[in-house]
C-alpha cells in the first residue's frame, strides 16, 4: 500500500473512483491520470488516499512538503534540497504540489525509462528553469544534498567535497565547453555512465 510520507521516503482497496466531495482541488479523472502514468487503479487509488490523508485540501505547499521530508533525514538538514524537490515536482509553478504533480513525477521516478528519469533529473539541477544547468546550479543541489545527508556521517565529508565533485562532473557533462549544461549534454554524459557502470560489473 502506497502512502504519501512512505513514497517521500524513497525518494529516492477500493474499486470505486477516487473520493473527491472533501477536497477544496480535485485531481484529474482517474482514467486520465491512468493514461498520463504506469500506475494502476487500485494503484491511484491508494496513493491518493494517503495523499489526501496528509493533505486533506488536495495540495501540498513547499512548508508542508520540507517538513513531511525532512523527517527522514534527522541527521543532517534537508530543508533547502526538500526546496529544490519541491520545486521540480511543482509542474505549474504555482508554488504547491496537485496529486496531479506528484502522481505524474512519482510514476517517473519508480518506473519511469532512463530518459525519463534523465529528463526529471535534468528538470531538477535546472533551478531557474532556464533549459541550462550552470555550475552554480549543480554545486547548490550537491551542497543541499550533503547537508541532507548530515555533516557527522562517517566517513567525515570535507567542506570542499561538494565543490570538488561539481567540478569533476560539470567538465565531464560539458562537452563543448561553453559554460553550461544543456538536456542533451546531461543526457548522454548521464547514459554513458550507466553503460559504464554496468560493463564494468
Amino acid at each position: 500500500s502506497f502512502s504519501f510520507r512512505g513514497v517521500l521516503s524513497s525518494l529516492y482497496s477500493s474499486d470505486s473512483d477516487l473520493e473527491l466531495s472533501t477536497v477544496r482541488h480535485q485531481p484529474e479523472g482517474l482514467e486520465q491520470l491512468q493514461a498520463q502514468t504506469k500506475f494502476t487503479k487500485k494503484e491511484l487509488q491508494s496513493l491518493y488516499r494517503g495523499f489526501k490523508n496528509e493533505c486533506p485540501s488536495g495540495l501540498v505547499d513547499e512548508e508542508t512538503f520540507k517538513t513531511i521530508y525532512s523527517q527522514f533525514f534527522p541527521q543532517g538538514d534537508a530543508t533547502t534540497y526538500a526546496h529544490f524537490l519541491f520545486n521540480a515536482f511543482d509542474l505549474d509553478r504555482n508554488g504547491s504540489i496537485r496529486f496531479e504533480d506528484f502522481v505524474i513525477g512519482l510514476s517517473v521516478l519508480l518506473r519511469g525509462s532512463v530518459t525519463e528519469k534523465l529528463n526529471w533529473a535534468f528538470n531538477l539541477y535546472d533551478i531557474n528553469k532556464d533549459g541550462y544547468i550552470t555550475k552554480e546550479e549543480m554545486l547548490l543541489i550537491m551542497k543541499s544534498i550533503y547537508d541532507m545527508m548530515g555533516r557527522y556521517t562517517y566517513p567525515s565529508v570535507r567542506d570542499e567535497a561538494p565543490s570538488e565533485h561539481v567540478e569533476k562532473f560539470f567538465q565531464k557533462m560539458d562537452r563543448n565547453r561553453d559554460g553550461v549544461v544543456t538536456i542533451e549534454e546531461f543526457i548522454e554524459t548521464c547514459q554513458k555512465f550507466y553503460i559504464n557502470l554496468y560493463n564494468y560489473f
